[in-house]
């Protein structure tokens, strides 16, 4: 099972990749939109990798927590997560 402070460094480092993303689109001047509907996305992959993770771990099936992978959780949802789990067993 993912130690307490193996998490806490995920969210960490989840966040620090938020900002950089935020500062990038700032940056290039993207759409507030975009940039919202990026950092929505993302967080809601990062949640849903975050309940596959507690679960897979009872399993010893967990995924790592990403940026990407967090954002391809986001935009594909739970199919997304199957299909990087299945990924990762190759």
């Amino acid at each position: 099972m993912v130690g307490f402070s193996a998490v806490l460094l995920n969210i960490a480092a989840f966040g620090i990749g938020i900002l950089a993303l935020w500062l990038i689109c700032k940056l290039l001047k993207l759409s507030l939109k975009i940039i919202w509907k990026l950092v929505v996305n993302a967080l809601l992959g990062a949640l849903i990798l975050i309940v596959f993770n507690l679960i897979g771990g009872l399993f010893g099936l967990t995924l790592p927590i990403t940026f990407l992978s967090a954002l391809v959780a986001g935009v594909f949802g739970v199919p997304g997560v199957i299909v990087m789990a299945l990924l990762s067993l190759l």
